[in-house]
This record gives structure tokens, sequence and C-alpha cells, in this order.
């Protein structure tokens, strides 16, 4: 961090470069989130002003080919030697907004992630005699010129389904689709980019829940504090965790199977989740859904999955992250530790979003994060 954090920016048609140095001295703010819910996003601020009778007909900023849309942009941040792709986008959107005030007239760029190219034209089709994942592989693979790689668990059920008995039929985008056949497992979808700029990982799968901890969030720790000023919030639904329960009728032995979940199944964040087995006195129960021509296997892997995302977010958490005193960057979808908040708060969390924001001597990072319930499964936070 004696090297101060610094700013990259990449930009262009079909190979994004390194902006004009013109064109990063008139960039007021930035703003980057990445969240595992839709796509990422990000927003450019830039000062549009005339310099004279040459500029007369319109403001320069506006005529600039490399802020047209559906350019590519690479946002990158360097913490002390360490380059970090925050963002590999398409710039989707312009906002020009004139001032009578001379220096005050602003251009707007807003875009989302790679992912906006997967979900601009409808392709109705069908994908005969092959399992979910196959198809996810496929429809990835497709897009591999903007520096797409596939990167997927397989479900807990990869049925195939026989032709005979029903055919996976698409009607819309390929984003469209992919994140349905992801809601089907509890899955989610979302493309992040590695720190090899131009590459960018395609996920598809259980959010990721396991794995180390990045740097713990710090609070009422003295001068190991890293929020900012603002304090985090935190809060607990109760009214979120659902049981489901219900029958099927299967397709393979056409018998009619009872379905019902019981508890959880994904791995705990908290020691005190709000689903115990034997204890559902004070959790919903919902009448699970008959979805004809699909297996008992199937049918359980769905109500388990309804009954998981119910719980994800029973207690969320937000805040702001000062970046100097934090030391990295907080990536979203990944799992962090909270200290200083107490018993029942501390221990980790999924990070659910984080939003970056940027200007010249500023670097803010702002969380939600989410888990199954309260209470630490270590009765210690390691400092890092």
């Amino acid at each position: 961090m004696l090297l101060g954090i610094h700013l990259t920016l990449l930009i262009g048609n079909t190979i994004p470069l390194p902006a004009p140095v013109s064109l990063l001295e008139s960039l007021k703010s930035i703003k980057v989130k990445n969240t595992d819910k839709g796509q990422d996003g990000f927003e450019m601020v830039f000062s549009a002003g005339k310099s004279g009778i040459k500029d007369i007909m319109d403001y320069p900023i506006l005529k600039n080919p490399l802020l047209k849309p559906f350019n590519r942009v690479i946002i990158m941040v360097t913490l002390g030697v360490t380059p970090k792709v925050l963002i590999d986008g398409i710039i989707t959107n312009q906002q020009f907004a004139p001032n009578n005030d001379p220096g005050q007239s602003t251009l707007t760029i807003i875009g989302e992630d790679i992912s906006i190219m997967m979900d601009m034209e409808d392709k109705p089709t069908t994908h005969p005699n092959q399992p979910d994942s196959l198809i996810v592989r496929k429809i990835i693979l497709s897009y591999s010129k903007y520096g797409l790689v596939p990167n997927y668990p397989p479900p807990p059920s990869n049925e195939v389904p026989l032709s005979v008995q029903r055919t996976p039929s698409q009607i819309h985008t390929d984003l469209d689709y992919i994140i349905d056949l992801a809601n089907l497992h509890h899955y989610v979808f979302y493309i992040e980019p590695t720190n090899v700029p131009g590459i960018n990982t395609a996920y598809w799968g259980p959010a990721k829940t396991l794995g180390i901890p990045q740097n713990p969030i710090t609070l009422n720790m003295g001068v190991h504090t890293n929020i900012s000023s603002s304090s985090i919030n935190f809060q607990y639904n109760a009214l979120l965790p659902t049981l489901i329960k219900g029958s099927i009728q299967d397709s393979i032995t056409n018998k009619k199977i009872p379905i019902r979940i019981f508890a959880r199944s994904t791995p705990p964040l908290a020691s005190q989740p709000p689903i115990i087995p034997g204890m559902s006195n004070n959790v919903r129960k919902k009448q699970g859904r008959n979805k004809g021509g699909v297996d008992a296997l199937k049918a359980y892997s769905q109500a388990q999955a309804e009954t998981d995302k119910s719980t994800d977010a029973a207690v969320t958490a937000s805040g702001n992250l000062d970046t100097l005193r934090y030391g990295d960057i907080l990536r979203a979808r990944r799992v962090v530790s909270i200290r200083g908040a107490g018993q029942l708060h501390d221990g980790l969390y999924y990070i659910e979003s984080v939003t970056h924001n940027i200007k010249k001597g500023d670097y803010k990072q702002s969380f939600s994060l989410r888990r199954e319930g309260i209470g630490s499964l270590t009765p210690v936070v390691p400092f890092k």
C-alpha cells in the first residue's frame, strides 16, 4: 500500500486499449457494482467542457469514438503492485447533462458486464437429450470471442431427459435460459473477470460459501477498524425461511411419491440456523408445486433448492469500507469474516454485492452480506 492505489482504464471496440491521457484527465468518478444477482455494472462520469472557438458546434467529448455504445471497457485498480480487474463490460447508455456554470457539464457512461451480449437476441430452440450442465457449457462456449471460460460443478441431479419424455426448450435469450436453469438448482450465474484483462470466468453453480475468507471486516477495534465512519447495519428476517412439502407423480415409475424437506442442505455459515430438524414450529411451510415430467430425484432436488434459497438471506449486513485501511479489494460472491460486532453477529458471511466508488484521492467500497442465521461458528476471528 506504500505505492498507493492506481486506476487503469482500457477501452475500445474489439480489443480495449489504455485510455488516452486527455480522456483520463476529464474523468471525475467511477462506480463499479459486482453482484451475484443480475449483471455487474459500471458508471463513469466525465467533465464535458469546451476549450475555444473550435468547439463552438458541440462538446468534444460527445464526439469521442471511444465512448460510443457497445464499446468494451475494462476497469482495473492496482493496490501496491497487484493489478485487479473490477469489471469487463460493454457501454450501453450515455447521459449528457449540460450546465450553465463553467466546468459543470457532465457526460455519464453506463454499462454492464459481458453477459449483456448474451441477452441481445431471443433464440427459440430445443436441447434434446442433454443435461442442464451440458446445455450451459454449450451456450457459454458460443461466446468465446469475449474471453468466456465456463466454470461449473455438476448439479446434484444431472438428469439426461430422454426426448420421448421431455425436451428442454429455450424460448428467450441465452442469458434468460441459463438463469432459469440456475434457479432450478438454487445456483447462481455470473461472469467474473480474471486478473488477466480480457479473460472472464462464466460461473454457473452454487454460491461459493466455502473457501478461505477474505481480509476481515473490522469495527470497534481501534486502529484495526476498517469500517468507514458510517456504522454497519444488521437485519434478521425470521419470516423468510420456508420448508417445502408435497408429492409428485414420478415420471419413471408413474407412482405418487411424497416430497418433504426438513432442513437446509448447504454448508452453514452460522451456528444458530433458523431451521432445525424437529424444531420447526415457527417456520413457514409451503406446499410444493407438482411439476410434471420429472423424476423423484429431480423433484426432491428442486424442493431442497427452494428451501435453501428461502434461508440464504435470513440475516443480512450492509456497510462501507475504507479501502486504505482495509488494504485490499473486497470481492463479491465469496466469504468474509466480521469481527467486533459481538458473538451473535461476528463470523462468516457470504458477500452478495460490492460497490466500488472511486474518485481522485478517494476510494470507498460499500457491501451487502448475508447468511442463514445468527451466531459465529468460531470463538474468534483471526487478524490478518
